[in-house]
């Protein structure tokens, strides 16, 4: 599942560069799903049938799991490519705009202590139900919800030139629970 990650390919897709990261986990919070349920509101707003789907995704949409407290929320747009379409609208509410790649725009939004992320892909697109199906997977199997949180714990203990570099050391991890849960692709 490793994309062989580099430096140059992260500078072709960030639009504010590589950011130096320590992860820090928090245990999970009860305001992780009101935050979100006040954010898919303001994107129902905002983007109103624009936004075909609104999911909370991600380690904070899963009771019981520890998270970085930053609210992953996965918003199905027909053609993220095209920003005229819903950019303007969503840094007007303020959003900003940290990843630009093909099919897929990825925003931050939110003071410091309540940050979310805003992925935008089409509602059909395979990383959009892969982000489900692990969801799902985690909100249902206990065993599988320990053994990603403590891989998470142990990546948690470096430091990081980018969060991205995270992300993608999670994969292994990611992949077999997503086969457990019966995902191909």
């Amino acid at each position: 599942m490793t994309h062989d990650l580099t430096d140059d390919l992260l500078a072709a897709k960030l639009v504010r560069g590589l950011r130096p990261t320590r992860v820090v986990l928090a245990d999970h919070d009860a305001r992780w799903s009101e935050r979100f349920a006040r954010r898919a509101e303001e994107l129902r707003r905002v983007l109103g049938e624009r936004a075909r789907l609104i999911e909370h995704v991600g380690s904070t949409s899963v009771p019981g799991l520890a998270a970085k407290p930053v609210v992953d929320i996965v918003v199905g747009i027909d053609d993220p490519d095209d920003e005229r379409a819903f950019l303007p609208d969503l840094e007007a509410v303020g959003y900003d705009l940290r990843v630009r790649e093909p099919g897929h725009r990825c925003f931050r939004a939110g003071d410091p202590d309540e940050p979310v992320n805003l992925h935008c892909y089409p509602p059909e697109h395979v990383e959009v139900r892969k982000y489900l199906a692990f969801r799902d997977r985690l909100r249902s199997d206990a065993a599988d919800r320990v053994r990603y949180e403590t891989v998470k714990r142990e990546l948690a203990r470096r430091e990081w030139r980018d969060m991205n570099y995270y992300a993608e050391a999670k994969g292994p991890v990611i992949a077999e629970i997503l086969a457990r849960a019966g995902w191909r692709e």
